[in-house]
């Protein structure tokens, strides 16, 4: 049995997408914001006192880039790992690296100067964006053919940032970053952290 504390408003919810996509049985424990993240026994599991952390019966992980790739190896016959091993590592970096780093400074305000895009890990938005097309200009997914790990993980925080983040998110990116949500495991996933959200009290 597999156990994601997650919460679903925040980057849980890509984790339990993934998880629906393995099939692999699993419960979800919600951790409330704030000092219920920082309980000594959660800080114990996730010291970064955030969501989502994926305990299983051999450890932890934490990270939902590391979450995404470890269901994608451990559970190889959702067949979303790719042939190309390199290409995937590379995908799933650059997500969890410039492209979060970049949405993350846009979506407050902030935009590097172009004369100051070289000290950056990400250059820029637009670059990193412009990476993302160029590949797809080249392939119908991330990874080639067929939709895998990467295209969930990388497709999630590209609609984020167009959808949540008011960022400019050119049409062929917005459409491939949206295409996996007809997926079963993207309905189900959604339905299920609809539902805790509804259950949960506000404000």
């Amino acid at each position: 049995m597999l156990t994601l504390h997650t919460h679903p408003f925040s980057r849980g919810r890509v984790a339990r997408w993934m998880l629906e996509e393995t099939g692999a049985p699993y419960e979800a424990v919600v951790v409330p914001f704030g000092p219920g993240m920082r309980t000594p026994d959660y800080l114990a599991l996730n010291p970064m006192a955030k969501v989502p952390t994926l305990v299983h019966p051999g450890g932890v992980v934490t990270e939902v880039a590391a979450i995404v790739a470890w269901l994608a190896e451990t559970f190889p016959a959702a067949g979303l790992l790719p042939a190309d091993k390199g290409s995937f590592l590379r995908w799933m970096f650059l997500g969890a690296g410039p492209l979060e780093y970049a949405i993350t400074n846009a979506s407050m305000g902030f935009h590097v100067p172009a004369e100051s895009e070289g000290r950056m890990g990400y250059g820029s938005l637009d670059r990193v964006l412009g990476a993302l097309a160029a590949q797809l200009d080249r392939t119908p997914n991330l990874c080639g053919d067929a939709w895998s790990a990467a295209d969930l993980y990388l497709g999630s925080q590209v609609a984020f940032a167009a959808e949540r983040g008011g960022l400019p998110v050119p049409p062929r990116l917005m459409a491939w970053a949206t295409e996996g949500r007809d997926r079963p495991a993207a309905k189900r996933a959604q339905e299920k952290d609809d539902a805790l959200a509804a259950s949960l009290p506000r404000g």
